[in-house]
């Protein structure tokens, strides 16, 4: 009887300080049916530098993030993924100023050597990327609507921790 060998991936730690595995380079390239344009075009949108256009630039963790949308593994998202800030804030924008108010009242503070106490600005992302946000975008993205829903979101924060 013959026994038949299954190929199987090295096991992986994937992180992103080690560098591209040969069997990433490989997957990724097959998916790109070895176009070298298609390859640029991967590695410039996972690393979100256009100037980058080889796989040996890139990390384990962005090889792998490439093959599963490749595969369809996961769904191709427009590359914000959760360690992104969404609480970028545009200091001219009046509506914004209005959220780091809604914050200081929040009591979404950290504290600060320079300035004694700052908006929490971890704690907005991932309140923006939550299930209790009105609206699931980065701030920076919002509409003056979107950004009034977001206010009364923040309000309704606000009058149940003030009772």
């Amino acid at each position: 009887m013959k026994t038949m060998a299954t190929k199987v991936k090295p096991n992986e730690t994937i992180g992103d300080h080690l560098p591209i595995l040969t069997w990433q380079v490989n997957r990724i390239m097959k998916n790109c049916q070895y176009k070298d344009d298609i390859k640029a075009e991967w590695v410039q949108w996972v690393t979100g530098d256009v100037k980058r256009t080889s796989l040996k630039s890139i990390t384990q963790a962005q090889a792998k993030k490439i093959i599963m949308t490749q595969e369809g593994s996961t769904p191709v998202t427009t590359g914000r993924d959760l360690s992104e800030n969404w609480a970028v804030f545009d200091k001219s924008n009046q509506k914004h100023r209005v959220i780091l108010s809604c914050m200081y009242q929040a009591q979404w503070t950290v504290p600060s050597d320079k300035y004694g106490e700052i908006p929490d600005m971890e704690r907005l992302s991932n309140f923006l990327k939550s299930d209790r946000s009105p609206v699931k975008k980065p701030l920076k993205d919002m509409q003056p609507f979107e950004l009034e829903k977001v206010i009364a979101a923040l309000n309704s924060i606000i009058k149940s921790i003030h009772k």
